[in-house]
């Protein structure tokens, strides 16, 4: 296939204290959220100066991106747009087509296949595409990579360099968790969310030269009656406490591709509070970010999509993931709709 330019597509977020609430009203556009819940996430945003960390991470993101390709090629441009803030991804549509973009392949922000993950952002696609009329690029997605080799090596790495951070006599004894955003149990019934969780957990843990370490999930929302994945980060960590076994924590934010709020503030903030208080001595890996590994793995994926030859990498028994997704995959019911922010 050939391609006129590369595509980044991502969550957005504020970038000052005048965007929090008009981004929050983005994210839950269609979405019957009471106002006060509205209020309480803004207030997470407001004590971080009212700026998300993940556009500047998604600025570094696209640097080091543009300097992969154009030492190995292919060299296309690289574009980039929002789901929920700006760049839009609809105004980043209509400059392709005025560029003259024909095709566009497009790297999600996300390792993983769901509704919010996957499925959602060809919808975004869709709706940006209907926006900037006719002649707009077509946009093919770039495969989900949560067992690609490279970011497998991405992940060990930081998970590594965390453990080195404990006192070699401790180290052999310290805790390695694996955390990702939690879902509604109805929704990850229709995706393959949490067993390619369960899989690149595992596929770390044994790089790393572990045994299998316990995946958690954080970040849920939604009413209290509605199950969503579990169990909850801060609900293990207690668990871990009262156990006794262990006096460091290193949690692995598996699910995030980069440090944006829900790491630096559910994570970062709230766990590192709650283990403080539990006389545990937290360590935070790192989300995979721009490290060379995880850059490398975007530029093979790009080019295994334009060789007419491509060879598939990845690790594990559950093989190398579709292109194009089938039609309806990871549907998502309104009441299985999550509302987390």
């Amino acid at each position: 296939m050939t391609y006129d330019a590369i595509l980044l597509i991502s969550f957005g977020g504020p970038e000052g204290p005048e965007d929090v609430m008009p981004f929050l009203e983005n994210v839950l556009r269609g979405k019957n959220v009471p106002r006060q819940r509205l209020e309480a996430v803004a207030e997470h945003y407001f004590q971080f100066g009212g700026k998300s960390p993940i556009n500047d991470q998604n600025r570094s993101l696209l640097a080091a991106l543009r300097s992969e390709l154009e030492r190995k090629g292919p060299q296309l441009p690289v574009y980039w747009g929002n789901r929920n803030w700006h760049p839009m991804l609809s105004d980043t549509l209509a400059k392709m087509k005025a560029e003259g973009v024909r095709r566009a392949l497009a790297l999600v922000t996300s390792a993983y296949s769901s509704y919010s993950s996957c499925r959602q952002y060809l919808e975004n696609i869709a709706q940006a595409r209907t926006a900037a009329g006719e002649g707009a690029p077509i946009i093919d997605k770039i495969r989900v990579f949560y067992n690609h080799p490279l970011y497998i090596a991405a992940v060990v790495e930081n998970v590594q360099e965390a453990l080195v951070r404990i006192g070699p006599e401790r180290r052999p004894s310290a805790h390695v968790v694996y955390t990702a955003h939690s879902i509604p149990i109805s929704m990850a019934q229709n995706c393959k969310y949490s067993e390619q969780l369960v899989e690149a957990s595992r596929l770390v843990s044994a790089q790393a030269g572990r045994t299998p370490d316990p995946l958690v999930f954080q970040s849920r929302s939604g009413p209290p009656t509605q199950p969503w994945l579990g169990p909850d980060i801060l609900e293990h960590l207690r668990e871990v406490a009262a156990q006794g076994e262990a006096r460091d924590v290193v949690i692995v934010p598996i699910g995030f591709v980069s440090d944006h709020m829900e790491v630096v503030y559910d994570l970062d903030t709230e766990a590192r509070a709650l283990s403080d208080e539990l006389g545990l001595n937290m360590i935070r890996a790192a989300c995979v970010g721009t490290h060379p590994k995880f850059i490398a793995m975007i530029c093979e994926l790009i080019r295994e999509r334009v060789d007419p030859e491509p060879k598939r990498r990845s690790l594990g028994s559950m093989g190398a993931s579709h292109d194009v997704c089938p039609e309806g995959c990871c549907p998502v019911t309104s009441t299985a709709r999550p509302k987390s922010l």
